[in-house]
Order: C-alpha cells, then structure tokens, then sequence
C-alpha cells in the first residue's frame, strides 16, 4: 500500500491530488507539524531533512515532491498525466516540473521564511529578504500568466498532466497576498484555477486536507 506523510496545505497536496487523479489506493498518514512531528527521530529516518512530504512503496521510502511525482507517473503510465518518454511533450513536461519545484516553490518558501535569509533579529532584514521574495514571485506568476493567455486550458495544452497538481497548489500560496498580487488576480489564472477546482480529484483532496475558502 502506498502511503503518504502529509501535512495539510503543503507541498504534500501536489502528489495528494496526483494519487487522486490516479485513483490507486493510497493511505494518508498525518505528519502534524504543528506539533513538530516533521522534527522527530521516526521521521527524521525518512527524511533526514525534516521536510514534507514523503511517500512509502513497500520497501521504497522517497522524498522531495518532484521525484515523487515523477515516479508515480513512471509506474502508473495508464493514467496517463506525463506525456510520453522521449516526446518534445515530454521534455516541456520535465522543463516546467522543474521551474514549479526550483524555482516558484523555492521562491515562495524564501516569502513565507524570510528570517531563514537573515541574521537572528534582524528584523528589517527579514523584511527586506520577504519584499524581493515577494517582488520575484510576482514575475514568476507573469510566466504562467503568458502560458495561459493564448487560450490553453491546461499547462501543457489540451492534456491534464501532474504539472497541473503544481500550478494549482502553488498558485493557491498566494491567495493570502495583496489584491492585485495574487494568482487569482490574473484572468487567464483566474479561469484556468477555476477548471481545476472543478476537478472532482482536486475536490476531494479539499475535503480529504479538511481546507476552508478561500481555495485559491
């Protein structure tokens, strides 16, 4: 049985909504990070990073979100959510994986734990580090705004693929930002994060992660 260490709201609701659109059976198991859970020796032996999520396959423990994803699409192939090995798709596909994890992600963490960037107390520093995170990723949301304004309904085009667990879930860490600086702000986001709330998948990993409106 594939389980999932999860914490609602976190990087985790990428390979959660992922095992959803899979439909394979899967368990949810709660790594409270609230109460330092993520911190402890039993998880520090699956991620001696501390960070979350990790997925359990019989004897096969893995962590960080992107190898994840890609390895359930590697060994689900008829659900089809990654174009095929060695297509253009497919190499746009690994492109995009990439930029969401390295590059948005990497960002927003930066925005949401400046204090990580400066010195202990410096608070105008912390400051200062969380203002261009917050500048750099509006920049970033511009690139997917361009991707969807000629009309595509998914990242990839007219196909549903796992990149689209990513946009979602990271455009949804933005739904707290000033009006204007949001995902949702921008038309072609607007609709495009519309489709996939629609998405029963995606619903149900709302209901499932217990998370209240705003969604996105």
């Amino acid at each position: 049985m594939i389980e999932l260490h999860q914490y609602p709201s976190t990087a985790s609701m990428i390979p959660h909504i992922v095992l959803e659109e899979m439909g394979v059976p899967f368990r949810r198991v709660l790594v409270d990070r609230a109460q330092d859970a993520h911190r402890q020796p039993d998880y520090l032996r699956l991620n001696p990073n501390g960070l979350i999520p990790v997925l359990t396959d019989g004897d096969l423990v893995l962590y960080e979100t992107a190898a994840i994803v890609l390895h359930l699409c590697d060994t689900h192939p008829e659900a089809g959510l990654a174009p095929p090995v060695g297509s253009h798709a497919r190499a746009h596909f690994y492109k995009w994986l990439m930029w969401h994890t390295n590059t948005l992600q990497a960002t927003l963490i930066i925005y949401f734990y400046p204090h990580r960037w400066a010195d202990e107390g410096h608070e105008a520093g912390a400051a200062e580090v969380k203002r261009h995170a917050q500048a750099k990723v509006g920049t970033l949301i511009d690139q997917l705004e361009d991707l969807l304004a000629d009309g595509r309904k998914w990242v990839l085009g007219e196909d549903y693929t796992a990149l689209d667990a990513y946009t979602f879930t990271l455009c949804r860490w933005t739904r707290n930002f000033p009006p204007g600086q949001r995902a949702r702000d921008r038309a072609p986001l607007a609709a495009y994060l519309e489709r996939m709330l629609a998405r029963p998948a995606v619903q149900r990993v709302l209901e499932n992660e217990g998370l209240a409106p705003p969604y996105v």
